[in-house]
């Protein structure tokens, strides 16, 4: 069995209330100078409102990091249709802050297969959130590196790759 989006189950609403709230915390941790906390687990991505043209600003999980080459990948959980995902289809050259340290990067939107091979290496390295991402986004799953991979390639996926000529982290 592979992964399918669940027949049933729409795509994951955008969170409101409270839990808007609670998802925009970290936001405000970067924002009083406690980033470091969360690690390279994750960033602050600066993004440009694509019809307001004001910063915006989110905290996402790091998926991978190749500090050699100065990269990030991040996916977008609630697909497509994210904000901030249509934001840096729209002005990929941004900024973001790992730990206390700001890069400026661009954006490269990852095609479904190579979303699907991230997904599948990273299934194995963290298990649960690889679990809970999929079902969050209604896939099916079997458990299998397939599986994953299906799903994978359902999920868009940004590498970010540092301006050149940047120290490298």
């Amino acid at each position: 069995m592979t992964a399918q989006q669940h027949p049933t189950r729409p795509r994951p609403a955008l969170p409101r209330g409270w839990r808007r709230r609670l998802a925009r915390l970290p936001v405000g941790l970067y924002r009083v100078g406690i980033g470091p906390l969360f690690g390279k687990r994750l960033l602050l991505l600066h993004h440009t409102g694509r019809t307001s043209g004001r910063d915006r600003q989110v905290v996402l999980e790091v998926v991978a990091h190749d500090a050699d080459a100065g990269s990030w990948i991040l996916a977008s959980g609630f697909g497509p249709k994210a904000d901030w995902y249509q934001n840096l289809r729209a002005t990929p050259k941004t900024t973001i802050q790992v730990g206390n340290r700001h890069h400026a990067v661009t954006a490269h939107f990852l095609s479904a297969d190579e979303g699907g091979e991230i997904m599948a290496r990273y299934a194995p390295a963290h298990p649960r959130m690889a679990r809970r991402l999929c079902a969050f986004m209604g896939f099916d799953l079997d458990g299998t590196a397939e599986s994953y991979r299906q799903a994978g390639r359902q999920i868009p996926f940004v590498r970010l790759d540092a301006a050149p000529g940047q120290p490298l982290p």
